[in-house]
């Protein structure tokens, strides 16, 4: 066995083992708080969460497909500009739109201040309440469609054009080529991104606790903190997980084993047509639409309430908020990447079942939610910390006080998207280079870092940019997981929303923004030029 197939065995069994304790401590016995639970309110938090995600999927399916479409099929003003700027709503985090625009909406927002100032015209408020149960769909609509817009548009890049100018040639509309084509050859694709898109709506605390919408990641929190009842907040994080896995079942289900592929070599790709009069401008302000409310508006208002605090960009404290949020990041972005090229490599130079076996378990921290994920990993530190404490190693718990434990909890979390980065570029180079200088003697060590390393840098270096932004941007993990006094961007700005500080909020909010929407473009720009 060598040694890549020993450091992948290590890595695979380090992301199993907190998900192995949850389904351990699912099956003890329960207390008085899982019956109460159970009896009461666990309906509530079913019927929540289930709402959320039929209707947060349709409507990013929607939004996400068709922009993908025009973006694809038609050319247009600004078509290159919108290609990657609705991407940017990513890197608006949804807690931070949730709160933002609850601020421009409420009585004294810049929409009701002006209607009272300007027109002397005063509202209804229920017309401006957006937190409830459709603000909360709005918001995760609007912040997480671009999952269906970026690999639907992947796939139609990518797609022959036959298909559609048949259609055109039988006269079908644009609409029906839309609905009767577009749809069918890219439902994989779509079904995919709203896969994580529903991911992302249940792993989500701030936008639902903002909100006071209770789901199961508020359950958990509750229960945990609010009763100091571990136990029951164990049992909530196994039945969300058959939850997901029932919801993952049924994604392949729904995909299928239709498959949409060329049949013929001679493939004309798919080319955008020219569009002229009211068509063209339709399709602008349809797009510009969608980008002014998912990002600038948002945007803009953050800096606008910025400069009501200003004074914070110099403060000692914001700084040390930053240097805490980089250095987490940074380390875990870097031990993922490490992590995700040993596994993938690993996996595609063997052709046995653990091959096959080890990218599953990559992917499964991403599919269980962070609050799910930070009870399995305290009951495990917790547990490494009692049996070090009893063999006399320390002389108090220090490993799960520690940020080694959160920095921990996002590897299991985001291993799986640095891994799909690096997957995929082994599967562009294939395994030709490698056996070639494996038969001059290299071993594949040395091959790695002499031929595959220089072959995929873009495929890694863009896996390490996805992991540093979504870590970035974290939230349940690093509220719950975090040190004594050791905030992030992420937890500052939700901890001056959730006490009604909302300009303060502003300054955090708008540097995770920033940072997330460069790495965003420059990622994009790396995928260009691979």
């Amino acid at each position: 066995m060598n040694s890549w197939a020993i450091l992948s065995i290590i890595f695979v069994s380090l992301i199993l083992l907190p998900n192995l304790s949850i389904i351990v401590q699912f099956f003890t016995e329960s207390n008085d708080n899982w019956a109460h639970i159970k009896e009461h309110m666990l309906s509530t938090y079913i019927t929540n969460s289930l709402i959320l995600i039929l209707f947060v999927g349709l409507f990013t399916a929607l939004i996400g497909s068709s922009l993908a479409w025009l973006i694809s099929a038609y050319d247009f003003p600004l078509r290159g500009f919108f290609q990657w700027g609705l991407i940017l709503p990513l890197a608006i985090p949804p807690y931070i739109g949730a709160y933002t625009y609850h601020g421009i909406l409420n009585y004294t927002g810049v929409i009701q201040t002006t209607l009272r100032n300007q027109f002397d015209v005063t509202v209804n408020q229920q017309y401006f309440n957006i937190m409830n149960m459709p603000g909360a769909i709005f918001i995760f609509v609007m912040f997480l469609f671009p999952y269906v817009f970026t690999i639907t548009k992947a796939f139609l890049a990518r797609q022959s054009t036959s298909l559609i100018e048949n259609a055109r040639i039988l006269g079908s509309s644009s609409w029906r080529i839309y609905f009767k084509i577009v749809i069918p050859i890219t439902r994989a694709s779509i079904v995919a991104g709203v896969s994580l898109v529903i991911l992302e709506v249940l792993n989500d605390y701030g936008v639902v606790k903002y909100y006071g919408i209770q789901t199961f990641t508020t359950a958990i929190f509750q229960t945990w903190f609010g009763f100091g009842d571990l136990n029951s907040a164990i049992k909530l994080s196994g039945t969300l997980m058959l939850i997901i896995l029932g919801l993952l079942i049924l994604e392949r289900v729904l995909r299928g084993r239709k498959r949409f592929s060329f049949t013929t070599t001679k493939v004309k790709l798919l080319q955008p047509i020219k569009l002229k009069g009211r068509k063209k401008w339709l399709a602008f302000s349809y797009c510009m639409g969608i980008f002014l409310i998912a990002f600038i508006i948002p945007f803009v208002q953050l800096v606008q309430w910025s400069f009501l605090t200003y004074e914070q960009f110099f403060s000692v404290e914001l700084f040390s908020v930053i240097g805490n949020t980089v250095f987490v990041a940074f380390v875990a972005a870097t031990i993922i990447t490490i992590m995700a090229i040993v596994i993938s490599n690993f996996s595609r130079l063997n052709r046995g079942l653990t091959a096959k076996l080890f990218p599953k378990v990559t992917i499964l921290g991403y599919s269980i939610p962070g609050a799910v994920i930070a009870v399995g990993i305290v009951t495990l530190f917790i547990g490494i910390d009692k049996l070090i404490y009893g063999w006399g190693w320390v002389s108090s718990y220090v490993l799960s006080t520690s940020v080694v434990m959160l920095i921990f909890a996002y590897i299991v979390r985001y291993l799986a998207v640095a891994y799909n980065s690096v997957e995929s570029g082994f599967d562009r180079v294939g395994t030709n280079f490698t056996e070639a200088s494996r038969m001059l003697g290299n071993s594949i060590t040395q091959s790695f870092f002499k031929v595959d390393l220089k072959l995929i840098r873009g495929a890694i270096f863009g896996g390490f940019i996805l992991a540093f932004i979504d870590i970035l941007k974290e939230l349940p993990l690093t509220l719950i997981l975090r040190p004594f006094n050791f905030e992030t961007l992420a937890t500052n700005a939700f901890t001056y929303a959730t006490n009604e500080m909302i300009h303060e909020a502003a300054v955090p909010s708008i540097l995770i923004i920033v940072i997330s929407a460069v790495a965003i473009y420059f990622f994009h720009y790396v995928l260009e030029r691979e």
